[in-house]
């Protein structure tokens, strides 16, 4: 059975972390339902190489040659696509990762806002009792961050902070981005190769 996932990216610093997630769990063979807020695709605009055109289809098009993703696999949802299957417990999916996930974002999910269809879903994912990984990239912490952070904590969801590891000495940008994605695709209980648990050791999967 062929595993879906929701997977949002919205605006905080470390577009790098949710698109080498996206590629990671295509590799995987999931089926991926994905929404990229506005501000997030300015981030990706700015940090990386990667160009989305304005249109969801041609933008769509673009990530399933970046991630070499079969026909289908990736569906980029719209801001108020509320007929999609992450709207609805019936049809979402078990998981859900926002990563990175912005300040606003956060605040957006621990007070159930739902204005648009990453809020939805993931208020969707908590009040099934869904696997909700949210993957903060800020610094420093302000007291309002720290209380939505305890109290998504108290919801269920798993605060996964993009904080690279270093006992794995890295030598690459890309060494840093792995330890974060492979820390988040242990919480889904998905296998991966990017780099060891602690105890083991093997050489990191580059393709």
């Amino acid at each position: 059975m062929v595993e879906r996932i929701t997977l949002a990216i919205t605006g905080a610093s470390g577009a790098q972390y949710g698109l080498r997630l996206m590629q990671c769990l295509v590799a995987s063979g999931a089926e991926i339902f994905c929404m990229i807020s506005r501000a997030a695709k300015v981030v990706i605009e700015t940090e990386t190489s990667l160009h989305l055109p304005a249109g969801d289809r041609e933008a769509e098009g673009v990530l399933i040659d970046y991630c070499n993703a079969s026909a289908g696999q990736i569906r980029l949802l719209g801001h108020e696509d509320w007929m999609s299957p992450v709207a609805s417990g019936s049809g979402a999916p078990s998981k859900m990762i926002v990563c990175p996930c912005s300040s606003g974002t956060l605040s957006s999910i621990a007070y159930g806002a739902s204005n648009n269809l990453i809020e939805r879903a993931a208020d969707v994912a908590l009040k099934e009792r869904r696997k909700l990984v949210l993957v903060p990239r800020e610094a420093p912490y302000s007291e309002i961050h720290l209380e939505n952070m305890l109290k998504l904590t108290r919801m269920g969801a798993v605060i996964l902070p993009a904080s690279p590891g270093f006992y794995n000495k890295p030598e690459t940008m890309e060494d840093l981005v792995d330890f974060v994605v492979a820390r988040i695709l242990s919480q889904l209980d998905i296998e991966q190769t990017l780099m060891p648990r602690w105890g083991e050791s093997w050489e990191p999967d580059r393709e």
